[in-house]
C-alpha cells in the first residue's frame, strides 16, 4: 500500500501547494481521494499514470475538492481509460456529474459509475472494505476508513513440522479451514498466525465530531485536515473546520498510530507551526507536503 499526497492546500492554491487530492496505491486498485483544481497535473508531475485510476471517492462538492475532476475524467476518456470507474460521493454527487457532463463537451465515453453514500460500509472486495461517516461540515461532507482485511501468514516451518504439502491443503488452511493430513487433524492455529490488515483513515473539511473518531478508530494513518493553528480556534470553528491540535485530540482519542496533517490555510507560509502545535498533543503528527509518498 502506498499513498501519495498529491494536494495540501485549503480553499486556494499557493506556488507550494494544490488543493486537495490524495492518491492510493492497492494492488490492483488505484484510489483518488477528492480531486481539486489541477489533480491531473500533479499526477504527470509525480508520474502516475491517470489509467491506473480505478475508483474515486469524493468527500463533498465544495470546490476545491472536486474542480479537477471534469478535466479528470475527459483526459481518462481521451486516453481511452480500460475498464469501470467507480465515484462515490454524498447526496446529489450523480446530480452534480451530470452537471459536467452538461457544461462541458466530452468527446469521448467512459464507463462511470456513479455511488451515492451516506453511512456504513459502501463497498467491500475480497481485499478490504471502505466505510463512511457523515462529518460536521456547511454541506453534505463524510469521511472514508479503508480497512485491508486481515490475512493468515503461514509458517513454512510449522507446515513442514505437520507435513502439510504446499498446494490446496495451504488455501484451504490460508481460508481458516481445518484439513486432515495422515489422519490428523490440522487447524490454521497451528500452522500460521493471523496478520492484522492496514488501516487508513480520511478526514476533511470538519468540525470536531464523534464520527471523525470512530472512523479514525486504530487506523495506522489518520489523514486530516488541519486548516489552522489553535489560536484561530474561533474561526475554525465559524467555517467547520479543525485546527492541528484538534486533529491531534482525534488522533488521540482514536488510538490512532500516525497522524498526517493536510488542507492548511494559506495564510502559513510555514506549516512547521501546525506541526508543532499537533505535536503538543499526539506526538507522531507530521505536516504533508505535495507529492510525499508513505508506504504501510
Amino acid at each position: 500500500m502506498e499513498i501519495t499526497v498529491l494536494g495540501t492546500a485549503g480553499s486556494t492554491p499557493t506556488k507550494e501547494r494544490n488543493v486537495s487530492s490524495t492518491f492510493m496505491s492497492y494492488k490492483a486498485e488505484g484510489i483518488l481521494f477528492d480531486c481539486g483544481e489541477g489533480t491531473q497535473r500533479q499526477m504527470k508531475i509525480i508520474g502516475i499514470p491517470l489509467s491506473k485510476i480505478t475508483r474515486i471517492f469524493i468527500t463533498h462538492w465544495h470546490g476545491d475538492h472536486v474542480i479537477g475532476l471534469p478535466g479528470l475524467l475527459q483526459s481518462m476518456g481521451l486516453s481511452d481509460h480500460q475498464g469501470a470507474i467507480d465515484v462515490y460521493g454524498p447526496p446529489d454527487t450523480r446530480e452534480r456529474i451530470a452537471y459536467a457532463f452538461k457544461a462541458f463537451e466530452f468527446d469521448s465515453q467512459l464507463n462511470l459509475r456513479v455511488h451515492e453514500v451516506k453511512t456504513g460500509m459502501i463497498l467491500e472486495t475480497d481485499d478490504f472494505t471502505v466505510e463512511c461517516l457523515p462529518l460536521k461540515h456547511r454541506i453534505a461532507c463524510v469521511g472514508y476508513r479503508f480497512a485491508e482485511k486481515d490475512k493468515r501468514k503461514m509458517d513454512a516451518k510449522l507446515l513442514k513440522k505437520y507435513n502439510v504439502p504446499f498446494g490446496p491443503q495451504v488455501g484451504k488452511l490460508q481460508e481458516g479451514s481445518v484439513v486432515t493430513i495422515d489422519g490428523k487433524k490440522v487447524t490454521p492455529d497451528m500452522v500460521s498466525e493471523v496478520v492484522a490488515g492496514k488501516k487508513v483513515a480520511y478526514v476533511m473539511d470538519t468540525a470536531t465530531c464523534a464520527n471523525a473518531v470512530k472512523l479514525a478508530q486504530d487506523v495506522d494513518l489518520l489523514i486530516s485536515e488541519s486548516t489552522y493553528h489553535s489560536d484561530m480556534a474561533d474561526q475554525a470553528h465559524e467555517y467547520a473546520h479543525m485546527t492541528a491540535q484538534e486533529a491531534a485530540q482525534i488522533a488521540s482519542q482514536a488510538n490512532a498510530k500516525r497522524l498526517l496533517l493536510t488542507h492548511f490555510s494559506a495564510r502559513y507560509k510555514d506549516v512547521n507551526i501546525l506541526e508543532e502545535d499537533a505535536r503538543a498533543v499526539f506526538d507522531n503528527s507530521q505536516a504533508a507536503k505535495d507529492f510525499m509518498k508513505i508506504k504501510l
